[in-house]
């Protein structure tokens, strides 16, 4: 048995393979997992719990089968999914943990974050985010009708698009849209402990950093978009980072 870490899933109607390629998951691998984190962007966008997407429901039925038959669920918001609220959690069985959040994994804490804190070196973003992250914005954006809301999720995810497009055109993607080093280093500091998982950079890999004289591991969840990226973790300490295989 494994403790599961996934993330960077953007679940949406335009990819309905990756969607079942997740049911697939709940129902057969996860089933015998000791307990699944999922880091953040679970889904492309969400609105409200009052969303409409199937895929929303669709998921929030098979985690909540998930967690009545034992297996804990804890979800982290992702800068997509912000907006995921305590009705929908409760639907699907999921505890929601702030972001950070340090757990003990098998007696030894480790940090979890979705990852968008650690890129600090990406200034409009982070402001940005600070916005969309004050209980004040989200309580108006909420007050919304839905096609209101709707409506400015689809413009957001141009804004984000077209963003992505000029960052890539001017050769500084790479740069601005990882982790920044001494935020990491700080990290590390801060929260006394020698592992961290995060998603959101979509660049998978298992980081050895050196952290005051410490020896530290970074882990990057990979995202879901053409397969799925997921972390096991068992109880003699041996870690997988690995992908499912790509869906049909």
């Amino acid at each position: 048995m494994a403790t599961l870490f996934i993330s960077d899933l953007h679940l949406d109607p335009a990819r309905p393979e990756i969607t079942a390629l997740f049911l697939d998951f709940l129902d057969g691998e996860a089933r015998s997992a000791d307990a699944l984190y999922i880091l953040g962007d679970l889904f492309e966008s969400w609105v409200g719990d009052d969303d409409p997407s199937e895929a929303g429901a669709a998921v929030a039925e098979r985690l909540a089968a998930l967690a009545d038959a034992g297996v804990p669920v804890s979800f982290m918001h992702g800068n997509r999914d912000f907006l995921v609220g305590r009705a929908y959690a409760q639907r699907a069985g999921m505890v929601l943990l702030p972001d950070p959040a340090v757990i003990l994994l098998d007696g030894t804490p480790v940090l979890l974050t979705h990852g968008d804190l650690l890129c600090t070196g990406d200034v409009e973003y982070q402001a940005v985010r600070r916005q969309v992250r004050d209980p004040r914005w989200q309580a108006q954006m909420l007050a919304q009708p839905l096609p209101a809301r709707l409506a400015f999720a689809q413009q957001a995810r141009a804004a984000s698009q077209a963003r992505a497009g000029a960052l890539r055109d001017a050769g500084t993607m790479e740069t601005v849209t990882d982790v920044d080093p001494a935020t990491v280093d700080e990290w590390f500091t801060r929260y006394g402990v020698d592992t961290m998982i995060h998603g959101h950079t979509h660049r998978p890999a298992i980081h050895a950093v050196q952290v005051a004289g410490r020896a530290c591991r970074r882990i990057v969840l990979g995202d879901w978009f053409e397969q799925g990226s997921v972390l096991r973790a068992d109880a003699d300490g041996r870690l997988d980072l690995s992908a499912l295989p790509r869906a049909s």
